[in-house]
């Protein structure tokens, strides 16, 4: 599998750093963070070690009750690196409308992007040996 959804979630007002309830760039590099992690456990079985992030772009500002999604697709594998592009997309946000019932809309087509980046992973040998045995 090369390219995958693999993370949906609601931003939290606890992720607010800055004034106008701006949430930091950081989140949405745990974010990353955490979809390449998932992406390398299951086709490595290891976390492998972020090696560097090369052209992060955040392009949206993310505000607490948005929904996003982190997609992660690979662009080029070696025996002991992956390199991966990862987006995340809004799926949806809080509304500030006394007259609807929900406080949130959400959606299913695809969001715009809020940030974007490409991060290289290294992965242990040992690790890189098991799944060539798999194989």
């Amino acid at each position: 599998m090369n390219s995958d959804k693999v993370l949906m979630v609601r931003v939290s007002s606890r992720e607010v750093h800055y004034a106008n309830d701006l949430v930091d760039g950081a989140f949405v590099l745990r974010l990353f963070g955490d979809a390449i992690t998932f992406v390398t456990c299951r086709d490595d079985g290891d976390e492998g070690l972020l090696a560097a992030y090369e052209g992060v772009d955040f392009r949206e500002q993310i505000h607490p009750g948005d929904f996003l999604a982190v997609h992660c697709h690979r662009v080029d594998r070696t025996r002991l690196s992956r390199t991966y592009d990862v987006v995340a997309r809004r799926q949806g946000y809080l509304v500030s409308d006394e007259s609807r019932e929900s406080a949130a809309i959400a959606w299913d087509q695809v969001g715009e992007v809020v940030a974007s980046a490409r991060a290289k992973v290294v992965i242990p040998m040992g690790a890189a040996q098991r799944v060539r045995g798999r194989a």
